[in-house]
């Protein structure tokens, strides 16, 4: 089977635990306005790549990766599934540590075809980094073209799969770093069982120049980016309600 791949990164290190083989797919629904990819926003583009093709790639560099893996991003990797699954397959015969970067947009609860494709993907899966982009579903819609009941309801998904999870969250000034939104944040994951980190990101303008190249306007124009403190103070917010959250649930 063959994937439509905006490209690869043979070794990343921002993308999961160790170096790891990065491998971007085309495609994503979303348009959040800080996306500094927006060259993977067009589906059924890009290079056609089997799995094994990129097995054989990953192979040629294995010694590196003794700590790390394979890490597939987007785009939104979960809009091509069935290539995922073949994927993910051959990496788990070969005993290489899967990690999916998502936003679970794709996510819709109940029963369907998708989530059985899903479920069997999660078997393969050792590591889900999720992002999750405004707590609030408005807030989200705003920032993202689409809410985050399906996200949210993802994230519950994965925490009934005992699926570990890496949260993402950016900061980005004036939109995502209100204190009362960042707190909201926290309580949620505090009613999760499997996150196994938090990665507060400050919002940069480095793919501005992506949007020019592509005569798209860029939406966050004005904008600045955000500072190292402008995170730490985030993610502090978010971990004290993430604990209090916790401690409330033994209590």
């Amino acid at each position: 089977m063959n994937g439509y791949i905006h490209s690869t990164e043979s070794f990343g290190t921002v993308d999961g635990p160790g170096v790891r083989f990065v491998i971007f797919l085309q495609g994503c629904p979303m348009r959040c306005q800080y996306c500094h990819n927006p060259d993977t926003w067009k589906m059924n583009s890009g290079s056609l790549r089997s799995a094994q093709s990129l097995i054989r790639e990953y192979e040629r560099n294995q010694a590196f990766y003794a700590k790390g893996g394979i890490t597939v991003t987007g785009g939104e990797a979960l809009m091509q599934i069935d290539f995922l699954l073949e994927l993910f397959r051959l990496a788990k015969e070969k005993k290489i540590h899967t990690c999916l970067d998502t936003s679970g947009i794709t996510y819709r609860p109940g029963e369907s075809e998708y989530n059985r494709k899903l479920d069997d993907l999660m078997a393969l899966t050792d590591l889900v980094m999720l992002d999750i982009k405004h707590i609030d579903p408005e807030g989200h819609k705003i920032l993202t073209g689409h809410d985050n009941a399906g996200i949210l309801a993802f994230a519950r998904y994965l925490d009934d799969k005992q699926i570990p999870v890496w949260i993402r969250h950016v900061v980005v000034p004036g939109i995502t770093d209100d204190p009362g939104q960042l707190t909201r944040l926290g309580a949620f994951l505090g009613t999760l069982s499997n996150v196994k980190a938090l990665d507060v990101l400050p919002y940069h303008i480095m793919g501005v120049s992506k949007y020019d190249e592509l005569d798209i306007p860029y939406p966050l124009k004005g904008v600045e980016p955000a500072t190292r403190k402008q995170a730490v103070t985030a993610k502090q917010i978010i971990l004290t309600a993430y604990w209090k959250a916790k401690k409330n649930a033994t209590a």
